[in-house]
């Protein structure tokens, strides 16, 4: 093989591979050059009203109570369980007469929590009427292998989706920071 061969196989195969990624580009649809600002928005309302939730969430309840509550009944039920599989009825008899306790502690830890929802159950429906007037039919957010809808019968739209996930986000990482989740 001569120089000149050597040469002229390199430029074809340059050639070959310019050739194939020009139509490669035509080919595969290209993810958007800019992130659209309505992904932006969403992103940051989503980070806005989960701060908001948290901040009221911590004003509204009293993590440590609510903590002692969880551990009182999860103990209850642990020692319940482990009772009733050993066929232990004395424990068992024990136990159940302190239900009725147990059952109060799960209403307050219950109304604890609903009291923030209840807060905010009417503006939220507010401004998802208004996030759906505004960005019906549009596309938010790109999911990667999927696209801008997700295949599903009822929920296909990405302001969904991307709302949900950004909420579920800001909304861990909040209540890790007030302390209203349990660490493990």
């Amino acid at each position: 093989m001569t120089v000149k061969t050597v040469i002229n196989s390199e430029e074809n195969s340059k050639k070959k591979s310019q050739g194939d990624a020009k139509s490669l580009k035509g080919r595969v649809k290209m993810l958007p050059e800019q992130i659209p600002l309505s992904t932006i928005f969403i992103f940051l309302l989503a980070a806005a009203i989960s701060l908001l939730t948290s901040v009221v969430n911590s004003l509204f309840t009293n993590p440590e109570k609510a903590k002692a509550w969880r551990k009182e009944v999860a103990e209850w039920n642990t020692e319940l369980r482990k009772a009733q599989r050993s066929g232990d009825k004395k424990t068992v008899e024990r136990l159940m007469k302190k239900q009725k306790q147990i059952l109060q502690l799960q209403s307050r830890m219950m109304w604890q929590s609903m009291k923030v929802m209840l807060i905010f159950f009417v503006p939220l429906l507010i401004i998802w009427q208004i996030l759906g007037a505004v960005y019906y039919a549009r596309d938010i957010a790109y999911f990667p292998g999927v696209g801008p809808n997700l295949p599903l019968p009822i929920f296909s739209s990405s302001l969904l989706w991307w709302y949900l996930l950004c909420s579920f986000l800001f909304s861990t990482i909040f209540s890790h920071v007030f302390g209203l989740a349990e660490v493990s």
